[in-house]
């Protein structure tokens, strides 16, 4: 069995995830809202501010960094919300259940830390594994859209306490 732990991202890993998931295999799956890696060091140092809207950990598996998790648009006030997005950027291992037991993980850590009522994550069509990854730690399908020329769903998760809410 493998071992998964979230860690804490610090600034040297925004710059090996940057460059890693600069691989045009991952470009296809996974959109990408910094369009540099200063940008991206940038968005990071954003989330160690006081009330910052998002926040993020790193996944290792058995001791290695392999990608990372996070949340942002972090809603405490409306919709007591956050989105939700992920990336294992180490290809060798996609299919071996790291980023569902990161997810698990994730959530479990998110829903303690917050007081969330339900994440949203957004997954392109195309990528069929990132989708069954949510929808095996519970998000629920809401919808399909097209944005850019390109088919995404956006899939909803409510912890057992809310899904009757």
């Amino acid at each position: 069995m493998l071992n998964i732990e979230l860690k804490e991202r610090t600034a040297s890993h925004v710059s090996i995830y940057w460059n890693k998931t600069q691989d045009s295999e991952i470009k296809k799956l996974l959109p990408c809202a910094a369009g540099s890696e200063e940008e991206a060091l940038a968005m990071f140092r954003q989330t160690l501010l006081p009330g910052a809207a998002s926040y993020g950990r790193t996944i290792y598996c058995c001791d290695q960094y392999v990608g990372d998790i996070w949340c942002y648009g972090i809603d405490l006030k409306k919709e007591r919300s956050a989105m939700v997005s992920y990336c294992i950027f180490e290809k060798q291992l996609w299919n071996r259940g790291i980023a569902t037991s990161a997810l698990g993980l994730f959530l479990q850590d998110i829903f303690t830390r917050y007081p969330l009522e339900k994440a949203g994550a957004f997954a392109y069509t195309q990528n069929p594994a990132s989708i069954a990854v949510l929808k095996k730690q519970g998000f629920c399908f809401i919808e399909e859209f097209e944005e850019k020329g390109i088919v995404s769903q956006y899939l909803e998760y409510r912890p057992c306490s809310q899904a009757s809410v």
